[in-house]
Parts: structure tokens; C-alpha cells; sequence
């Protein structure tokens, strides 16, 4: 691939890539599926900085010229004719057509780390999935099988937006136990938690309005304030979770929509929010009248002792929100998650769903309901405890014994993920190219952040992988860790304030 620079031009040399790249695809000189090179190696082949390589790349790929994968690096996407010209059907320009916040500023991470689960050349540390091997699918058989017997093709027909009623009963009682008290009418089944995180947003952001989350905090909250153009504010999080005094402050000067927390084994830190911290976080909402939406899919998978209460049982004011899933536990396929909150807002909710899939999988809830009532789920929780408690043990064994210096991490009590900080020698993007070179995929924490950090992070998760690959999977990232620390004390370090390419 031949590029020559102008460096007399009054072009800027980010546009001159970009015109030089498009012009080889359009005349088929880089046919579909073309792997170009990475940005680094471009940027020191052409004697520029890596972030104009970087910015030409992103602009190709709005062109939607070029693609990037995780762990395949960037490709020609755009299809050209025999003629030698980009095929012209006539189309509708769709990029052009798509409002503010609606793609171009999301990051495509999520969908390319689930894309991986399908490749088997790639041992994946990076997907929050249970794991496959342990879904009691016999049992799901039997279950499916007595709910045909019982009620024939009715299974297969619409349910209430709100969910399947039985599934809410079943669900109320559920909560009960750990604490939370609410009414049917109070509780909405979800097409997965994406969708009540997604819901909630819609119902109460407006463009411009303040939103608070976590920093680091779950990745798949920042794309759906992105496109609903709310202004992020970040609170940090620490050994006991939320800075509430970093909080309290932020309420001061500003009037947040909401806060969205992660309180007990945080998705990516697997931080547990103190009691003390819980409870400042409670009356803090409740003094400057701000809605907490509690994002909860991991206190069921605890591993040491017990989690503590949840926000929205701690809550006396109704100030919460309380969202969770079964994805993390069971049938992650079918993404059945569910809400309880006040009546008026759950039935604002449901009728902001009901405009999207009219409601969850019919088969999936019944299912669902049928397995808590018939007893499986605790016999079956303590079946995933143990298996999960040894993975995790297992990652900790196998990040000890790679003995990197600057390599930090803290072992989690619960969940799915250890949350690594790197040496600061580590170049990011480098890291990347070396993990797809090695077949280990892991999450880069800068997806984690409204704003790139200064340090380098990754999530890695224990969950999905058994420990044999687990085991082969940490030594993979580590020698990943070793390559890219060895290139980069060669090379003159240099800061870029963007996300690496995934």
C-alpha cells in the first residue's frame, strides 16, 4: 500500500491518508477484507504522529470505507466492482441520514467482544457470560417439555408488556428474600437489563441533562447515554465504591436526571460498595430529591460470606430503581431481565417498551417462572458458586505466577471480572495487536470511561473460560503484556487522547 506525503501541502496530512486510502479502494487496488496496517506501524512507515493515522482510520470507517475488529485489526470493507468503482446501487446515503449521537459516537466494543465467542481460535476473557458448560439444559428440556404437556400452543402466544404474570409473582416473592419489598404492578420483565437501562434513559434524559455514573464504570451504559446526548459526570470509585464525598460536591453545583451505580461487584472494578458508603449514597439522593437507577446483576454470585443489602432494600424514601437479569446466571440467550420501582414510572416504562418488542420472550419467561417455583434456582446458584470460586482462584494463581512488575489487580469477592492495572510501560493499542497475534481477547478499561484514563486498565473475566483455559489464557495476555512493554521502551512515547482501535 503506497501513500506518499506532502508535507508542503496545504491539505492536512490526516486528509491526505484518507483521499490516498479511498482512492486505492475505489480503484480495487485494496479489495474487501483488505487488512490494513496497524496504526502505529503506518505512522512510523509514513514519519507521523500515530493520531493522524488514527483519525484518518476513523474517518474511513464513517465513510464506512473500513472495518475494525476485535483481534482482526482494520480491514477494506467497501466492495468494489470489476470496473474498479465502489458498487452504486443507488442507495439512500444512511449516514447521512442518522441523528445526532445515533452511531457515530458509540464504540462498537460490545459487539465485537460477543462476536468472538464464536471463534474458537481465541480464548475469551473478555464476554460477561456464564458458562456454557454448567446451563442445566436436560433440566430445561424436562421443564419445557411438562409446560407443552400443560398448556400446548399458549406458550408460544403474547404475554403483557408488563411480563408474564405468574413470572411477576414469582418474582416478587424472589425479592422479598433479599429484602425488597414491591407489588406486582411494581415490577416490569425486560428484554434483558440493556433494555431497562435503555428505558430508563428515555423516560427521564433529556439532551443536555446531567447523568452520574461510576468511574470506571459499566460499559454498556455509556453508548446509551451517548445517544441520548447526556452530559456524564464521573464519580471515582475506591476500595468501598462511590466517593460520596466526590459526589456530594457534584450535587452541590449540579442537578443531575440520575444516578446509575453498581453497588455490589462492580462491572469492570468488582468493587462492593460499603455499608457506611450505601447508606450516605441513600440520603444524599433522597436530600437532593435525584433518582438512583441500581444496576444489580452479580449479588447472587457471591463467593466469600454473604453481599450486602441492596440499595433499594435500603431504601426508605423510594428513591431506587432496583434492575437486574438472569442472563448471568441462566440462559444468558433468551435476555430476560426485569425492574421494580414506583407504579407511575413502571408503567411509563412499559409503555415505552411496548413501542419497542411489545414484550420478553413468552417461552423464556415461563420457563424462567416454572424453574424458580419448582426449586432448581438455589440448588443451582450453589452449583455456579463453587464452580465460579475455583476460576476465580484459578486466574489469581495464574496473574501471580506471571510475575510482572506494575502489574496490580485485587481479587473479587463476587462476580464475573478481575480489573487489572497495567505498567505504565504498556502501550495500549500495541497490547491490542499483540492479544490477537497470541488468541487471548480481554476488554481494554478505557471502554469503561466517559474520558480515556491516564493508566492503562483491562478487564478480564473468569466466568465464561473453564480453568484449564483460563489458565492458558492468562499466560497468553501476559506474554501479550511482556511483548508490548518490550516494544514500546524502543519506541519515543507520545500522548494521544484517544480510545484504541477494537
Amino acid at each position: 500500500m503506497q501513500i506518499v506525503i506532502d508535507r508542503h501541502s496545504k491539505v492536512p496530512i490526516y486528509r491526505q491518508i484518507v483521499d490516498r486510502i479511498r482512492e486505492l479502494i475505489v480503484s480495487g487496488t485494496l479489495p474487501e477484507g483488505f487488512r490494513l496496517p496497524p496504526e502505529r506501524r503506518l505512522a512510523e512507515a509514513l514519519g507521523v504522529n500515530r493520531s493522524t493515522v488514527l483519525t484518518a482510520y476513523r474517518e474511513l470507517k464513517a465513510e464506512g470505507l473500513l472495518h475494525a475488529h476485535v483481534g482482526r485489526g482494520t480491514s477494506v470493507h467497501a466492495p468494489v466492482q470489476a470496473g474498479g468503482s465502489v458498487r452504486d446501487s443507488g442507495a439512500i446515503p444512511w449516514k447521512q441520514l442518522f441523528r445526532e449521537g445515533a452511531s457515530h459516537r458509540q464504540d462498537p466494543v460490545v459487539r465485537d467482544l460477543l462476536e468472538l465467542t464464536e471463534r474458537r481460535d481465541v480464548i475469551s476473557l473478555a464476554v460477561g457470560l456464564p458458562a456454557p458448560e454448567l446451563l442445566p439444559l436436560p433440566l430445561l428440556t424436562t421443564i419445557f417439555d411438562s409446560l407443552v404437556e400443560e398448556a400446548g400452543p399458549e406458550i408460544l402466544l403474547h404475554c403483557p408488556t408488563e411480563g408474564h404474570t405468574p413470572l411477576r409473582e414469582t418474582l416478587t416473592r424472589w425479592l422479598a428474600t433479599r429484602g425488597i419489598a414491591c407489588t406486582v404492578p411494581e415490577t416490569l420483565v425486560l428484554s434483558g437489563s440493556q433494555q431497562g437501562l435503555d428505558l430508563m434513559v428515555r423516560a427521564l434524559v433529556d439532551p443536555g441533562d446531567v447523568v452520574v455514573v461510576e468511574e470506571p464504570t459499566y460499559v454498556g451504559i455509556l453508548p446509551v447515554l451517548r445517544t441520548a446526548q447526556a452530559r456524564v459526570l464521573t464519580v471515582p470509585v475506591d476500595h468501598d465504591g462511590m466517593r460520596t464525598d466526590v459526589l456530594e460536591t457534584i450535587l452541590a453545583r449540579h442537578r443531575p436526571k440520575l444516578i446509575y451505580t453498581l453497588p455490589t461487584f462492580q462491572n469492570p472494578s468488582g468493587v462492593e460498595m460499603s455499608l457506611t458508603r450505601r447508606r450516605e449514597l441513600l440520603e444524599l439522593a433522597a436530600r437532593n430529591q435525584v433518582p438512583i437507577l441500581e444496576d444489580d446483576p452479580y449479588s447472587e454470585l457471591c463467593y466469600d460470606g454473604s453481599p450486602l443489602p441492596s440499595l433499594k432494600a435500603l431504601d426508605t424514601t423510594g428513591q431506587v430503581v432496583y434492575l437486574s437479569t438472569l442472563s448471568k446466571v441462566l440462559f444468558p440467550g433468551m435476555r430476560l431481565g426485569f425492574m421494580a420501582g414506583p407504579r407511575p414510572l413502571i408503567r411509563t416504562l412499559a409503555l415505552l417498551k411496548q413501542g419497542v418488542d411489545l414484550h420478553a420472550s413468552s417461552v423464556g419467561q415461563r420457563l424462567l417462572d416454572r424453574f424458580i417455583r419448582d426449586g432448581h434456582y438455589e440448588p443451582y446458584l450453589k452449583t455456579l458458586r463453587t464452580a465460579y470460586a475455583e476460576r476465580r482462584d484459578t486466574m489469581d494463581r495464574a496473574l501471580n505466577a506471571g510475575s510482572i512488575p506494575g502489574l496490580a489487580w485485587t481479587k473479587p469477592r463476587g462476580g464475573f471480572y478481575f480489573w487489572c492495572r497495567l505498567p505504565k510501560e504498556v502501550e495500549r493499542s500495541r497490547l491490542l495487536a499483540e492479544a490477537a497475534d497470541t488468541g487471548v481477547a480481554y476488554l481494554p478499561g478505557d471502554a469503561c470511561f466517559a474520558e480515556p484514563p491516564a493508566d492503562t486498565f483491562v478487564r478480564l473475566n473468569f466466568s465464561y473460560s473453564s480453568p484449564e483455559q483460563i489458565g492458558d489464557g492468562i499466560e497468553r495476555f501476559l506474554e501479550s503484556v511482556r511483548r508490548a512493554m518490550r516494544t514500546s521502551r524502543t519506541q519515543i512515547p507520545h500522548q494521544i487522547g484517544t480510545k484504541p482501535v477494537v
